[in-house]
Protein backbone atom coordinates (compact mmCIF):
# COMPACT_ATOMS: atom_id res chain seq x y z
CA UNK A 1 0.00 0.00 0.00
CA UNK A 2 1.23 3.26 -0.97
CA UNK A 3 -0.56 6.45 0.10
CA UNK A 4 0.46 9.95 -1.21
CA UNK A 5 -0.47 13.53 -0.04
CA UNK A 6 -1.81 14.63 -3.29
CA UNK A 7 -3.03 12.27 -6.16
CA UNK A 8 -4.96 14.54 -8.39
CA UNK A 9 -8.02 13.58 -10.49
CA UNK A 10 -8.85 14.42 -14.11
CA UNK A 11 -11.16 13.60 -16.59
CA UNK A 12 -8.85 12.56 -19.23
CA UNK A 13 -11.62 11.99 -21.93
CA UNK A 14 -12.69 15.25 -21.47
CA UNK A 15 -9.53 17.00 -21.03
CA UNK A 16 -8.30 15.26 -24.16
CA UNK A 17 -11.37 16.68 -25.78
CA UNK A 18 -10.82 20.26 -24.95
CA UNK A 19 -7.19 20.24 -25.71
CA UNK A 20 -7.88 18.31 -29.23
CA UNK A 21 -9.82 21.19 -29.89
CA UNK A 22 -6.70 24.05 -29.57
CA UNK A 23 -4.43 21.26 -31.32
CA UNK A 24 -7.08 21.17 -34.77
CA UNK A 25 -7.52 24.43 -34.86
CA UNK A 26 -3.49 25.00 -34.39
CA UNK A 27 -4.24 27.28 -31.43
CA UNK A 28 -2.45 26.33 -27.88
CA UNK A 29 -0.83 30.04 -26.63
CA UNK A 30 -2.45 32.73 -25.03
CA UNK A 31 -6.67 33.37 -25.94
CA UNK A 32 -9.09 31.31 -27.41
CA UNK A 33 -9.06 28.81 -24.24
CA UNK A 34 -7.69 31.53 -22.11
CA UNK A 35 -10.10 33.75 -22.54
CA UNK A 36 -13.24 31.14 -22.47
CA UNK A 37 -11.55 29.65 -18.90
CA UNK A 38 -11.33 33.18 -17.13
CA UNK A 39 -14.75 33.84 -18.08
CA UNK A 40 -16.00 30.87 -16.63
CA UNK A 41 -14.19 32.15 -13.38
CA UNK A 42 -15.57 35.27 -13.06
CA UNK A 43 -18.91 33.41 -13.29
CA UNK A 44 -18.24 31.05 -11.17
CA UNK A 45 -16.86 33.80 -8.03
CA UNK A 46 -18.27 36.62 -8.89
CA UNK A 47 -15.53 38.51 -8.92
CA UNK A 48 -15.24 41.23 -11.78
CA UNK A 49 -12.04 40.53 -13.60
CA UNK A 50 -9.50 37.21 -13.78
CA UNK A 51 -6.20 36.84 -15.66
CA UNK A 52 -5.32 33.53 -16.62
CA UNK A 53 -1.75 32.83 -15.51
CA UNK A 54 1.18 30.59 -15.56
CA UNK A 55 1.08 30.56 -12.17
CA UNK A 56 0.20 31.74 -8.72
CA UNK A 57 3.35 32.88 -7.54
CA UNK A 58 3.32 35.29 -11.07
CA UNK A 59 -0.33 36.49 -9.85
CA UNK A 60 0.97 37.00 -6.92
CA UNK A 61 3.95 39.09 -7.67
CA UNK A 62 2.10 41.22 -10.16
CA UNK A 63 -0.76 41.84 -7.54
CA UNK A 64 2.19 43.56 -5.21
CA UNK A 65 3.97 44.77 -8.48
CA UNK A 66 0.76 46.66 -9.68
CA UNK A 67 -0.08 47.77 -6.15
CA UNK A 68 2.59 49.67 -5.41
CA UNK A 69 2.68 51.51 -8.60
CA UNK A 70 -1.04 52.58 -8.42
CA UNK A 71 -0.25 53.65 -4.78
CA UNK A 72 3.55 54.90 -4.85
CA UNK A 73 4.53 52.71 -2.63
CA UNK A 74 8.30 52.97 -2.04
CA UNK A 75 11.33 50.57 -1.13
CA UNK A 76 11.30 49.76 2.06
CA UNK A 77 7.64 49.85 2.77
CA UNK A 78 6.04 47.02 4.15
CA UNK A 79 3.00 44.16 3.98
CA UNK A 80 2.21 42.28 6.50
CA UNK A 81 2.18 38.55 5.93
CA UNK A 82 1.94 35.69 7.63
CA UNK A 83 5.18 33.20 8.11
CA UNK A 84 2.81 29.68 7.89
CA UNK A 85 2.79 29.64 3.93
CA UNK A 86 4.92 28.76 1.12
CA UNK A 87 7.62 30.96 0.68
CA UNK A 88 5.94 32.51 -2.83
CA UNK A 89 3.70 34.43 -0.66
CA UNK A 90 6.13 36.35 0.98
CA UNK A 91 8.94 36.33 -1.99
CA UNK A 92 6.30 38.43 -4.15
CA UNK A 93 6.99 40.88 -1.17
CA UNK A 94 10.65 41.06 -1.73
CA UNK A 95 10.37 40.86 -5.81
CA UNK A 96 9.30 44.78 -5.58
CA UNK A 97 11.75 45.59 -2.47
CA UNK A 98 9.32 45.72 -0.19
CA UNK A 99 9.26 44.27 3.58
CA UNK A 100 7.57 41.40 4.85
CA UNK A 101 6.53 42.11 8.25
CA UNK A 102 5.12 38.68 9.57
CA UNK A 103 2.06 38.84 11.83
CA UNK A 104 1.50 35.74 13.93
CA UNK A 105 -1.40 32.95 13.25
CA UNK A 106 -4.17 32.17 15.25
CA UNK A 107 -6.31 28.77 15.90
CA UNK A 108 -7.09 28.29 11.81
CA UNK A 109 -3.62 28.96 11.13
CA UNK A 110 -4.13 32.24 9.52
CA UNK A 111 -3.71 35.75 10.03
CA UNK A 112 -4.46 37.29 13.53
CA UNK A 113 -5.95 40.28 12.92
CA UNK A 114 -4.94 41.11 16.82
CA UNK A 115 -1.12 40.69 15.71
CA UNK A 116 -1.81 42.30 12.41
CA UNK A 117 -2.86 45.48 14.47
CA UNK A 118 -0.37 45.61 16.68
CA UNK A 119 2.27 45.26 13.56
CA UNK A 120 0.69 48.18 11.62
CA UNK A 121 3.07 51.25 11.11
CA UNK A 122 3.79 54.11 9.14
CA UNK A 123 5.16 52.15 6.77
CA UNK A 124 2.44 49.73 6.00
CA UNK A 125 0.68 49.47 2.94
CA UNK A 126 -0.85 46.05 2.48
CA UNK A 127 -2.18 43.21 4.19
CA UNK A 128 -1.06 39.69 2.69
CA UNK A 129 -3.86 37.14 3.99
CA UNK A 130 -3.27 33.58 3.21
CA UNK A 131 -6.47 31.15 3.19
CA UNK A 132 -4.90 28.06 4.70
CA UNK A 133 -6.11 24.70 3.18
CA UNK A 134 -8.96 26.50 2.46
CA UNK A 135 -10.05 28.28 5.27
CA UNK A 136 -11.30 31.86 5.82
CA UNK A 137 -9.72 32.27 9.12
CA UNK A 138 -10.90 35.65 10.72
CA UNK A 139 -10.85 37.14 7.31
CA UNK A 140 -13.91 39.96 7.55
CA UNK A 141 -11.91 41.11 10.77
CA UNK A 142 -8.94 41.61 8.61
CA UNK A 143 -11.19 43.29 5.81
CA UNK A 144 -12.22 46.27 9.10
CA UNK A 145 -8.65 46.29 9.80
CA UNK A 146 -7.57 47.51 6.08
CA UNK A 147 -10.29 49.64 6.07
CA UNK A 148 -9.71 51.22 8.93
CA UNK A 149 -6.07 52.19 8.73
CA UNK A 150 -6.43 52.41 4.68
CA UNK A 151 -4.39 49.37 3.48
CA UNK A 152 -4.92 46.83 0.56
CA UNK A 153 -5.55 43.50 0.64
CA UNK A 154 -4.02 40.65 -0.88
CA UNK A 155 -5.43 37.61 -1.19
CA UNK A 156 -3.37 35.03 -1.13
CA UNK A 157 -6.38 31.94 -2.22
CA UNK A 158 -4.02 29.78 -3.70
CA UNK A 159 -5.93 26.50 -1.41
CA UNK A 160 -9.22 28.59 -1.92
CA UNK A 161 -10.70 27.17 -4.75
CA UNK A 162 -14.49 26.95 -4.27
CA UNK A 163 -14.20 28.09 -0.72
CA UNK A 164 -17.05 30.07 0.80
CA UNK A 165 -18.00 32.09 3.57
CA UNK A 166 -21.44 32.44 4.39
CA UNK A 167 -22.53 30.90 0.93
CA UNK A 168 -20.41 33.27 -1.07
CA UNK A 169 -16.92 33.36 -2.51
CA UNK A 170 -14.99 35.63 -0.64
CA UNK A 171 -12.40 38.44 -2.05
CA UNK A 172 -15.07 41.48 -3.47
CA UNK A 173 -13.25 43.18 -0.77
CA UNK A 174 -9.73 42.76 -1.27
CA UNK A 175 -7.74 44.51 -4.04
CA UNK A 176 -6.47 41.13 -5.70
CA UNK A 177 -7.21 37.39 -5.14
CA UNK A 178 -4.74 35.01 -6.31
CA UNK A 179 -5.78 31.53 -6.97
CA UNK A 180 -3.79 28.34 -7.93
CA UNK A 181 -3.95 25.72 -10.26
CA UNK A 182 -0.80 23.90 -9.65
CA UNK A 183 -0.88 20.36 -10.48
CA UNK A 184 -2.05 19.17 -7.14
CA UNK A 185 -4.57 21.70 -6.17
CA UNK A 186 -8.21 21.40 -5.78
CA UNK A 187 -8.93 22.45 -9.55
CA UNK A 188 -5.75 21.20 -11.06
CA UNK A 189 -4.15 21.73 -14.00
CA UNK A 190 -0.04 21.35 -15.16
CA UNK A 191 0.24 24.13 -13.43
CA UNK A 192 -1.48 27.89 -13.79
CA UNK A 193 -2.89 30.29 -11.63
CA UNK A 194 -5.27 33.32 -11.72
CA UNK A 195 -5.46 36.54 -10.59
CA UNK A 196 -8.67 38.78 -9.90
CA UNK A 197 -7.86 42.40 -9.48
CA UNK A 198 -11.10 44.84 -8.14
CA UNK A 199 -9.77 47.52 -10.87
CA UNK A 200 -10.01 47.26 -14.37
CA UNK A 201 -7.25 49.26 -14.90
CA UNK A 202 -4.88 47.10 -13.06
CA UNK A 203 -6.79 44.05 -14.71
CA UNK A 204 -5.17 46.15 -17.87
CA UNK A 205 -2.06 46.40 -16.41
CA UNK A 206 -1.74 43.12 -15.74
CA UNK A 207 -2.68 41.62 -19.39
CA UNK A 208 0.28 43.89 -20.32
CA UNK A 209 2.63 43.10 -17.24
CA UNK A 210 2.32 39.41 -17.89
CA UNK A 211 3.34 39.76 -21.86
CA UNK A 212 6.17 41.42 -22.06
CA UNK A 213 4.35 44.44 -22.10
CA UNK A 214 3.53 44.63 -24.89
CA UNK A 215 -0.39 46.21 -25.84
CA UNK A 216 -1.82 43.37 -27.59
CA UNK A 217 -1.74 39.87 -27.28
CA UNK A 218 -1.76 37.67 -30.51
CA UNK A 219 -4.74 35.93 -30.51
CA UNK A 220 -7.09 39.87 -29.94
CA UNK A 221 -4.77 40.89 -33.67
CA UNK A 222 -6.30 38.23 -35.53
CA UNK A 223 -10.02 37.62 -34.10
CA UNK A 224 -10.69 41.20 -35.76
CA UNK A 225 -10.81 40.72 -39.47
CA UNK A 226 -8.68 37.37 -39.64
CA UNK A 227 -5.74 38.88 -40.73
CA UNK A 228 -2.70 39.42 -38.82
CA UNK A 229 -2.64 42.68 -37.32
CA UNK A 230 1.26 42.72 -36.94
CA UNK A 231 1.60 46.00 -35.26
CA UNK A 232 1.83 46.51 -31.87
CA UNK A 233 3.38 48.78 -28.46
CA UNK A 234 5.40 48.19 -25.82
CA UNK A 235 4.36 49.91 -22.30
CA UNK A 236 6.20 48.36 -19.78
CA UNK A 237 9.12 45.91 -19.29
CA UNK A 238 6.72 43.35 -18.45
CA UNK A 239 7.10 39.41 -17.68
CA UNK A 240 6.65 36.31 -19.51
CA UNK A 241 3.61 35.42 -16.94
CA UNK A 242 0.90 34.75 -19.29
CA UNK A 243 -0.67 30.97 -19.43
CA UNK A 244 -1.29 29.09 -22.78
CA UNK A 245 -5.15 27.27 -24.12
CA UNK A 246 -3.95 23.98 -23.06
CA UNK A 247 -3.87 24.67 -19.11
CA UNK A 248 -6.85 26.58 -19.71
CA UNK A 249 -8.60 23.82 -21.53
CA UNK A 250 -7.73 21.31 -18.52
CA UNK A 251 -9.26 24.67 -16.23
CA UNK A 252 -12.58 24.43 -18.19
CA UNK A 253 -12.89 20.42 -17.39
CA UNK A 254 -12.20 21.33 -13.82
CA UNK A 255 -14.17 24.35 -12.59
CA UNK A 256 -17.44 21.92 -13.89
CA UNK A 257 -16.43 19.62 -10.92
CA UNK A 258 -15.07 21.62 -8.48
CA UNK A 259 -17.73 22.18 -5.92
CA UNK A 260 -18.77 18.07 -6.38
CA UNK A 261 -15.05 17.52 -5.96
CA UNK A 262 -14.80 19.47 -2.40
CA UNK A 263 -17.82 17.94 -1.12
CA UNK A 264 -15.96 14.79 -1.51
CA UNK A 265 -12.84 16.28 -0.07
CA UNK A 266 -14.86 17.83 3.09
CA UNK A 267 -16.61 13.80 4.01
CA UNK A 268 -13.02 12.35 4.02
CA UNK A 269 -11.89 15.27 6.08
CA UNK A 270 -15.34 14.85 8.34
CA UNK A 271 -14.35 10.99 8.46
CA UNK A 272 -10.97 11.60 9.85
CA UNK A 273 -12.00 14.46 12.09
CA UNK A 274 -14.94 12.01 13.08
CA UNK A 275 -12.18 9.20 14.29
CA UNK A 276 -9.55 11.54 15.58
CA UNK A 277 -12.91 13.58 18.40
CA UNK A 278 -12.03 10.76 21.11
CA UNK A 279 -8.40 11.55 21.14
CA UNK A 280 -8.55 15.29 21.49
CA UNK A 281 -6.11 15.27 24.66
CA UNK A 282 -3.16 14.37 21.98
CA UNK A 283 -4.30 14.89 18.42
CA UNK A 284 -5.46 18.43 17.98
CA UNK A 285 -8.11 19.41 15.18
CA UNK A 286 -7.71 22.58 13.28
CA UNK A 287 -11.38 23.92 13.71
CA UNK A 288 -13.27 25.37 10.64
CA UNK A 289 -14.31 29.38 11.17
CA UNK A 290 -18.05 30.18 11.46
CA UNK A 291 -19.89 30.31 8.36
CA UNK A 292 -17.14 28.84 6.16
CA UNK A 293 -17.38 26.16 3.98
CA UNK A 294 -13.45 25.52 3.09
CA UNK A 295 -12.65 24.01 -0.11
CA UNK A 296 -10.84 21.39 2.44
CA UNK A 297 -7.21 21.21 0.22
CA UNK A 298 -5.68 20.23 3.21
CA UNK A 299 -6.39 18.00 6.20
CA UNK A 300 -3.88 19.40 9.03
CA UNK A 301 -3.96 17.87 12.71
CA UNK A 302 -1.42 19.15 15.87
CA UNK A 303 0.45 16.73 17.51
CA UNK A 304 3.29 16.08 19.42
CA UNK A 305 6.27 14.24 18.19
CA UNK A 306 5.27 15.12 14.82
CA UNK A 307 8.61 14.28 12.77
CA UNK A 308 8.72 10.64 14.71
CA UNK A 309 5.22 10.09 13.71
CA UNK A 310 5.45 11.32 9.90
CA UNK A 311 8.49 8.79 10.19
CA UNK A 312 6.02 5.79 11.94
CA UNK A 313 3.37 6.77 8.65
CA UNK A 314 5.90 6.56 6.07
CA UNK A 315 6.92 3.16 7.41
CA UNK A 316 3.28 2.44 6.69
CA UNK A 317 3.17 3.52 3.12
CA UNK A 318 1.55 6.67 3.79
CA UNK A 319 3.42 9.69 2.66
CA UNK A 320 2.09 12.85 4.60
CA UNK A 321 3.53 16.78 4.28
CA UNK A 322 4.07 20.09 6.46
CA UNK A 323 2.04 23.09 5.31
CA UNK A 324 4.26 24.43 6.59
CA UNK A 325 7.35 25.68 8.36
CA UNK A 326 7.77 29.05 10.07
CA UNK A 327 9.00 30.61 7.24
CA UNK A 328 11.21 33.28 9.72
CA UNK A 329 13.26 29.70 10.35
CA UNK A 330 14.84 30.77 6.43
CA UNK A 331 17.96 32.27 6.53
CA UNK A 332 16.69 35.23 4.48
CA UNK A 333 13.40 35.70 6.78
CA UNK A 334 15.02 35.22 9.97
CA UNK A 335 15.16 38.97 10.47
CA UNK A 336 11.77 38.17 12.05
CA UNK A 337 12.87 34.97 14.27
CA UNK A 338 10.84 34.90 17.55
CA UNK A 339 7.85 37.64 16.60
CA UNK A 340 5.44 34.99 15.53
CA UNK A 341 5.33 32.60 18.46
CA UNK A 342 2.15 30.83 18.03
CA UNK A 343 3.42 30.38 14.08
CA UNK A 344 6.80 29.12 15.86
CA UNK A 345 4.73 26.49 17.89
CA UNK A 346 2.28 25.33 15.43
CA UNK A 347 5.36 24.93 12.58
CA UNK A 348 6.47 22.17 15.16
CA UNK A 349 3.73 20.25 15.38
CA UNK A 350 1.14 20.37 12.75
CA UNK A 351 0.96 17.37 9.66
CA UNK A 352 -1.07 17.64 6.74
CA UNK A 353 -2.83 13.74 6.31
CA UNK A 354 -3.27 12.28 2.83
CA UNK A 355 -5.89 13.97 1.15
CA UNK A 356 -7.19 13.40 -2.69
CA UNK A 357 -10.55 12.08 -4.45
CA UNK A 358 -9.02 8.57 -5.12
CA UNK A 359 -8.57 8.10 -1.10
CA UNK A 360 -11.52 5.46 0.00
CA UNK A 361 -13.01 5.60 3.47
CA UNK A 362 -10.86 2.21 4.11
CA UNK A 363 -7.34 4.23 3.58
CA UNK A 364 -9.12 7.32 5.90
CA UNK A 365 -9.15 4.61 8.88
CA UNK A 366 -5.96 3.28 8.56
CA UNK A 367 -4.23 6.14 8.43
CA UNK A 368 -6.13 7.87 11.10
CA UNK A 369 -5.56 4.58 13.20
CA UNK A 370 -1.99 4.84 13.17
CA UNK A 371 -2.09 7.92 14.01
CA UNK A 372 -4.41 7.33 17.07
CA UNK A 373 -1.78 3.86 18.08
CA UNK A 374 1.13 6.40 17.95
CA UNK A 375 -0.36 9.57 19.88
CA UNK A 376 -1.87 6.63 22.54
CA UNK A 377 1.42 4.81 22.85
CA UNK A 378 2.96 8.45 24.10
CA UNK A 379 0.81 8.80 26.88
Amino acid sequence: MSIQLFTPTYRVDECLKEIKDCLEIGWTGIGYKTDEFEKEWKNYTGLPYAHFLNSATAGLHLAVKLLKLKYDWQEGDEIISTPITFVSTNHAILHEGLKPVFADVDEYLCLDPKDIEKKITSKTRAVMFVGMGGSTGKYEEIVEICAKHNLSLIIDAAHMAGTRLNGIIPGREADAVVYSFQAVKNLPTADSGMVCFADAELDDMCRKYSWLGINKNTYSRMRNGGNYKWKYDVDYVGYKYHSNSIMAAMGLVGIKYLDNDNESRQKLAARYSKNFNAHSNRIQLIPAPKGCVSSTHLYIIKVHNRDELLNVLNENGIYPGVHYRDNTEYSMYSYAKGTCPNAAKASEMILSLPLSLRMTDKEVDFISNIVIEYEGSLS
